[in-house]
């Protein structure tokens, strides 16, 4: 499938840490990036739209309303659904952006918000999101582990670009800044959007691993020859240390005599600077990523 390009087709990573490089083991994992809160807010709400990159700021971020608009009205043609609909069930999906609600839920959110519709309705027009590649979620991974422990199997909801999500929120980069909560959330969906791209260049695929004891990994790259790495992500780095135990803990549950050990594990940030912890863990900004 066609995907929004990648912060590294789009110019805007220095693609200096290689993930090919990771999973054949270099140790060298050193870089600084450039780029600010401010320039990942932005990025955020452009997407990765090639009519969006080198514009103006302005025109730029009116590439990603644009194809909001066009996308209500190719759901809308020819079927019998109502754009307002679509519209209230883009912006409720998109509060939900990097959970695994249920679809439930999402219904919930829109009727709340005064727009009346069915539950099987809700559901159909996810569905032709889907399938007009507006919509892709990131499906469970399940590993073999040491113990018995219930791994949720419920998809991670994510736009196939974060701009859609920040159009529907009506959220610009300014409202980002000053709402991190959600800046961290569409962060993610920003970093899964990049990764899926440099995990199929590797005959790759993303995942990603929740459990009911609460322990997450927000992806896990996956290759056809079994390798795998675990990827957290975080926009600030007062959350480093916290993703990193989440990390150890879940690599410790894998059997070692049904799985190999992860390649590599990672947090990616929206930080300055690349290295490798004295855990060996490895702290990547994302636009210093490649694949």
């Amino acid at each position: 499938m066609m995907r929004p390009m990648t912060l590294m087709e789009s110019g805007d990573s220095s693609a200096q840490i290689s993930l090919k490089d990771l999973f054949q083991g270099t140790k060298e994992v050193q870089a600084v990036s450039t780029t600010s809160l401010e320039d990942i807010a932005f990025l955020i709400c452009r997407g990765g739209w090639p009519k969006a990159i080198g514009l103006p700021e302005k025109i730029a971020l009116q590439q990603a309303i644009n194809y909001v608009d066009s996308t209500i009205a190719v759901a809308y043609d020819g079927v019998q659904r109502n754009p307002e609909r679509v519209r209230s069930l883009l912006r409720s999906y998109a509060r939900f952006t990097a959970t695994d609600a249920k679809i439930s839920r999402i219904h919930q959110n829109i009727v709340a918000n005064d727009t009346p519709i069915s539950y099987d309705s809700t559901a159909s027009y996810i569905n032709a999101l889907k399938q007009l590649l507006v919509i892709e979620d990131l499906p469970a991974w399940s590993p073999k582990l040491r113990s018995k422990s219930a791994i949720r199997s419920s998809d991670v909801h994510h736009y196939v670009d974060p701009s859609i999500a920040s159009v529907a929120l009506g959220a610009s980069p300014a409202d980002l800044l000053n709402d991190l909560e959600t800046m961290g959330l569409l962060f993610e969906s920003l970093c899964v959007r990049d990764l899926r791209v440099y995990a199929q260049s590797l005959d790759g695929m993303l995942y990603h691993y929740r459990d009911k004891s609460n322990l997450e990994c927000d992806a896990v790259i996956h290759l056809r020859d079994g390798s795998y790495a675990l990827v957290e992500v975080k926009l600030g780095g007062a959350q480093i240390d916290t993703a990193a135990t989440n990390l150890k803990k879940l690599a410790n549950k894998i059997d070692p005599s049904q799985m190999k050990r992860p390649t590599f594990m990672m947090i990616l940030t929206a930080g300055q600077y690349a290295y490798r912890r004295d855990d060996g863990i490895c702290v990547v900004p994302l636009a210093s990523l490649g694949p």
